[in-house]
């Protein structure tokens, strides 16, 4: 009696939080209880609709900033050492060039190189025109290493882009070496997303060349960059810029990779603009930048284009800066988005672009519901008919279980997705499934003259064992689907998992407790279990008499 009591309060438990789970997705309720319960089930992109998308991600030119960018900390380190020297780039792209202005400087920075850039792999000195070259490059497997760290950065970068833009459930993967798939159910304003993600945010700061023009003939290590519309910039006659852009060197002085917090706001102009803070590192870099570079311009460089050029009056301390241009308020409010999530290491391209409307995922609901509607009905026909007072209790049990899957996937944050539906009408079988097995496992066990109460404890021991042996194989195979499966495939795991469980659950636990409780109050009614008898079956032979 007490087995039954505390089973029946799990059971009654179990089925008022799954209630209360699945009532939020018809029913609003009060704001204190929206604290305690799960969001309403989120629909996935073949259902709801939105856009799909495939970026490629340009590993190699990421690669080639990195290096960069380390050539101005060897070089900052170089001259904090004693050791001056110019720092070139090696046509490859995969190299760097760094000539001493002293003879003995090859050794200092060859061992300056070993004892703190254990990262980079020292080549041959090579003599030239301008003097001995020392040849520096990555190590291959630090290389390695740094592209899939770019990899990694550019998929969370995207994350929280797309997160920060409110997009609700959006399915993000790695595809390949240097291919990335999106997909944003629910996205209206396709424009404005594309913009936003694949918007590489690079933010560099570079030294403007007044001692070349723009239309002569550039010289080695300098770039002519467009300058963003609206922007003025001076050249050192402190006349307008009539080419429309600006002469800076190639090689960046400091990059937004430190930026630690990107802000919307107002310049002295009232205009549009984005505040920024460095970290502790970038603030030291840009400090120190400013300070070689007073009364000289400055270019702000945002993804290749001019967007300010101010000149350094002073030392520039605490690690703040401002962004000017001809934003509009929400181009600032996009651009502090992606500077705040941070700027992608690698630039990306849209490879291929899926939009999925809402009346074709409505016809999808629609149908999967029918499809769900009409199983459903005929399993229970089927139990009903085989199985009488038994499998009444069974499409009991069938509706219980679907309704802890649909609170489950509310609970877990899941999302359905149209494979996901499938994996609902495929866990209607599966669930009558272990009832079946228990039905007929009890039916033998009366043929065998065992009583009622017995026949039950009987049939469901010995088919608990069969039960789960079956639903963990499958659940098994449901988890390998899950990790390595793409967002639709994960979908139907998920659906599969959870119908596993609950099937499980019912079949086991709250089938064997309704099945007591009816033998304890109706006593030895078989509740439409009786055993098959075929006509010609024989009647026992009596015993032979003894002697």
């Amino acid at each position: 009696m007490r087995s039954l009591r505390w089973r029946s309060c799990v059971t009654v438990l179990v089925a008022l939080a799954c209630a209360a789970c699945i009532s939020v997705n018809f029913v609003s309720l009060p704001r204190f209880a929206e604290a305690w319960l799960p969001n309403p089930i989120r629909l996935g992109l073949d259902l709801r609709g939105g856009i799909n998308l495939t970026l490629g991600a340009d590993i190699d030119q990421a690669v080639s900033q990195s290096l960069s960018l380390m050539g101005q900390d060897i070089r900052s380190s170089a001259n904090d050492a004693g050791i001056r020297t110019r720092l070139l780039r090696h046509a490859d792209g995969r190299t760097l060039e760094f000539v001493p202005l002293k003879h003995e400087g090859i050794e200092q920075l060859s061992n300056l190189l070993r004892d703190r850039f254990g990262q980079m792999a020292v080549g041959s000195v090579i003599s030239s025109g301008s003097g001995e070259k020392l040849l520096v490059s990555f190590r291959p497997e630090w290389e390695k290493q740094l592209r899939e760290r770019i990899m990694e950065q550019t998929i969370r970068t995207l994350r929280g882009r797309i997160d920060a833009f409110g997009v609700a459930e959006p399915d993000i993967r790695r595809q390949g070496d240097d291919q990335i798939q999106i997909q944003l159910p629910g996205v209206t304003d396709t424009g404005r997303a594309l913009q936003l993600i694949g918007r590489t945010a690079q933010l560099t700061f570079h030294r403007v060349r007044r001692d070349v023009s723009a239309t002569g003939v550039l010289p080695p290590g300098a770039a002519w960059y467009p300058l963003a519309q609206g922007t003025r910039a001076w050249t050192s006659a402190s006349r307008t810029d009539l080419s429309g852009g600006l002469v800076l060197d190639r090689e960046p002085l400091l990059s937004g990779q430190d930026i630690v917090d990107a802000r919307p706001a107002f310049d002295e102009r009232n205009q549009p603009c984005v505040a920024i803070q460095f970290s502790t590192r970038g603030a030291d870099q840009f400090e120190r930048v400013t300070e070689e570079l007073i009364h000289q311009q400055f270019a702000i460089v945002l993804d290749g284009v001019v967007q300010s050029a101010p000149v350094i009056q002073q030392k520039i301390s605490g690690g703040k800066a401002s962004i000017t241009g001809s934003f509009t308020t929400e181009e600032a409010q996009d651009l502090a988005v992606v500077l705040r999530s941070g700027s992608l290491p690698a630039k990306v391209s849209v490879q291929e672009e899926r939009t999925v409307g809402p009346s074709l995922g409505a016809d999808s609901i629609r149908a999967g519901l029918v499809a769900g509607a009409v199983g459903s009905l005929g399993v229970m026909v089927v139990m009903q008919v085989c199985y009488g007072m038994a499998g009444l209790l069974a499409n009991v049990m069938l509706v219980f279980t679907i309704s802890l899957l649909f609170a489950g996937l509310g609970l877990f944050g899941a999302t359905l997705t149209l494979p996901g539906i499938a994996g609902v009408v495929l866990t209607i079988g599966m669930s009558v499934d272990a009832n079946v097995l228990i039905f007929e496992r009890i039916r033998e066990e009366i043929g065998r003259g065992l009583s009622m109460s017995r026949a039950v404890a009987a049939g469901f021991r010995e088919a608990q064992s069969s039960i789960l042996d079956s639903n963990l194989t499958t659940l098994l195979t449901a988890a390998v689907l899950y990790q390595f499966g793409t967002g639709p495939i994960r979908g139907f795991a998920v659906t599969l998992a959870l119908g596993i469980l609950a099937s499980m659950f019912t079949a086991i636990f709250v089938s064997r407790l309704l099945f007591e409780m009816w033998v304890q109050k109706n006593g030895a009614t078989n509740c439409g279990l009786a055993p098959h008898v075929s006509g010609s079956a024989r009647r026992p032979r009596p015993p032979h008499p003894q002697g």
